[in-house]
């Protein structure tokens, strides 16, 4: 009986100084002046990659290396983001310079018509293949606009801080198409972005931490 007490006791202190940490990771925003940013992009099927992709047209050469995340089965968007870097290297003034990205692939979490039950099984696949490649990137940066791909991308990107490995800034830009209600995959990742971003002065209405410049993408 005693063991069990301990054990018990251990337990719910290891409970309690993750909890901490987590609200600790989640609360602090320490900005680190660097030359380079190494950014994680987590790209999906639909619209969200060519979202995506109009965002990344709007950074600096900074931001590099550019780790790209995409699904094991989407071909397309793996196309896109090859021709997307094809045309930044062309317009790079400096000529001749390879482009600084990597493509990497996890299993889907969810597929088009896929049961919810069984969408747990996936997502936790996933979810074991994006710690350790989180883990071995380590980015500065992840940037994610709502495939649902991100959520174990993200969930590894917060578990990094929690452990103390590294802390990664969560950014989060919610898809044009959501006027007036998150999607499922920003209503998950909400709490835990540093920087939510909303495209319709609808949402910041309802979620005023959220962050709101107007339509960009």
């Amino acid at each position: 009986m005693g063991c069990v007490l301990i054990l018990a006791a251990a337990a719910g202190a290891a409970a309690v100084v993750l909890a901490l940490r987590l609200w600790l990771v989640l609360h602090s925003r320490v900005v680190v002046p660097r030359d380079s940013v190494s950014l994680m992009a987590v790209a999906g099927s639909g619209g969200h990659t060519t979202e995506l992709l109009r965002l990344l047209g709007h950074l600096s050469a900074a931001y590099s290396p550019r780790h790209y995340v995409v699904a094991d089965t989407d071909d397309i968007s793996a196309r896109k983001i090859h021709a997307f870097e094809l045309s930044r290297a062309d317009r790079d003034p400096s000529g001749g310079v390879v482009p600084r990205y990597f493509l990497h692939r996890i299993p889907r979490s969810r597929e088009v018509r896929q049961s919810w039950l069984s969408t747990v099984v996936t997502t936790l696949h996933s979810a074991c293949l994006s710690l350790p490649l989180t883990y071995r990137v380590r980015p500065d940066l992840v940037l994610c606009n709502g495939p649902g791909t991100c959520v174990p991308i993200c969930a590894a990107a917060v578990l990094l801080g929690v452990l103390g490995v590294k802390r990664v800034t969560v950014v989060y830009v919610e898809s044009l198409c959501r006027v007036e209600h998150l999607s499922l995959t920003g209503r998950i990742l909400r709490p835990f972005a540093d920087y939510f971003l909303v495209q319709w002065p609808a949402l910041k209405e309802k979620y005023p931490t959220s962050v709101y410049l107007g339509r960009i993408v």
